[in-house]
């Protein structure tokens, strides 16, 4: 579950990470009042109005501006309240954004230059292990620094057995370049970074750019977070909050039904059972000469009620002109799948206007065959999985 740049700091802050501060306006008038506060609050003159939306790139889009006065707050938020931001991370309509985040400037002169940092916190699933990546290239993509500048992006594994170690994070600091006070800061900054990583049960924490201010404080002037779903029994805080308008509402409606879905730019629509034989069956597609419109595994039931949800969320992505459905019948019966197929297209009618391709193997997989095959209804059966790439060129050619 990806979150915004105001919720990810929040669970910094409260896990000991300074961070940039900042307020969530809805509308320009309310930004303004953000801005007194945070003045009041902070001292901080110069107010940075930023979009919040699930993307990164915002600024190159125009989403992340300079106040300089409250006039400014007022029609820079106006401005970019509503519109639809555009970035690298967006779809190509881009994504609108409903709110900003009022933070305060932390770019101001002092004793020393600012310096930029990045910093991210993950699984390293090769190796089993979480990882601190880090690079003394901040503020910029680190996809470009990883292509052009390798040798400026270091990582530092963590044992599970042991957690991060002092040595640890007073290497990153080493690494990052840094002396005096800004080393000390760069430490703790590290050692709390971590802990929230692992407290908040997250995938990612990635703070782009991790900033050494000029008067040698580390902090988070942006975050990029994201949540374990397979974790959130444990935060009900932190489920909280999910924000569905920046999730497709068609994957909104899967998860509300209890299955996983994710939507894609091809023809063929998948219903499968498991994640390993989804993967499967869309490289079978694309062996097949076509592309997948959707991963959707339905889980270890599917029975009618559950199979016609699955077909009416496939079929409300206009490019599917095929449906394969490919189901192990290892915890659930084959023949069970396929009554419920066949009751479920009974119960759509004519909503089915593309062609239906069913590949059962497993338990009862002849019986299941024969069913589909004998129940009258415009369904295509395949047992062996060549044989249902066969059928969906059939089906398309």
């Amino acid at each position: 579950m990806n979150l915004h740049e105001y919720q990810g700091k929040s669970i910094l802050a409260s896990y000991g990470v300074r961070v940039q501060r900042g307020y969530v306006a809805n509308n320009a008038e309310e930004a303004v009042e953000k801005a007194k506060q945070l003045t009041a609050e902070t001292g901080t003159g110069w107010h940075v109005i930023k979009a919040q939306i699930h993307a990164g790139g915002r600024g190159k889009g125009g989403g992340v501006k300079l106040a300089k006065n409250l006039d400014q707050v007022r029609e820079i938020s106006g401005q970019i309240i509503g519109m639809d931001l555009i970035t690298p991370q967006t779809p190509p309509e881009g994504k609108k954004v409903h709110k900003v985040l009022v933070a305060e400037d932390v770019y101001y002169p002092g004793e020393s230059e600012t310096k930029e940092f990045y910093m991210s916190v993950l699984l390293n699933r090769g190796k089993g292990r979480n990882m601190i990546m880090y690079s003394t290239e901040g503020g910029m993509d680190i996809e470009e620094v990883a292509e052009h500048t390798p040798e400026k992006i270091f990582t530092e594994e963590i044992d599970p057995s042991v957690g991060l170690q002092g040595f640890q994070a007073r290497q990153i600091a080493f690494n990052l370049g840094l002396s005096g006070e800004a080393f000390k800061e760069m430490v703790k900054f590290v050692d709390a970074l971590y802990k929230a990583y692992i407290g908040s049960d997250s995938s990612m924490f990635e703070i782009n750019p991790v900033l050494k201010t000029s008067d040698n404080k580390i902090m988070a002037v942006d975050a990029k977070v994201t949540l374990d779903d397979n974790a959130l029994y444990r935060h009900t805080d932190l489920a909280e909050m999910r924000d569905v308008t920046e999730e497709r509402p068609i994957e909104v409606e899967a998860k509300e039904a209890g299955l996983n879905y994710v939507d894609l730019d091809g023809t063929v629509g998948c219903m499968v059972n498991g994640a390993g034989l989804a993967m499967a069956t869309m490289d079978l597609i694309k062996y097949a000469g076509f592309e997948p419109a959707n991963f959707l595994d339905v889980g270890g039931t599917a029975d009618a009620k559950r199979v016609e949800t699955a077909f009416r969320i496939i079929l409300k992505d206009p490019n599917v002109k095929a449906i394969l459905i490919n189901i192990f019948g290892g915890i659930v019966r084959c023949d069970r799948v396929a009554q419920g197929v066949v009751d479920a297209y009974k119960n759509m009618g004519d909503a089915i206007k593309v062609p239906i391709i069913v590949r059962l193997q497993g338990t009862n997989a002849e019986i299941a065959k024969e069913l589909i095959d004998n129940s009258g209804m415009p369904i295509l059966s395949a047992v062996q999985f060549q044989e249902a790439a066969d059928q969906v060129q059939k089906a398309l050619s």
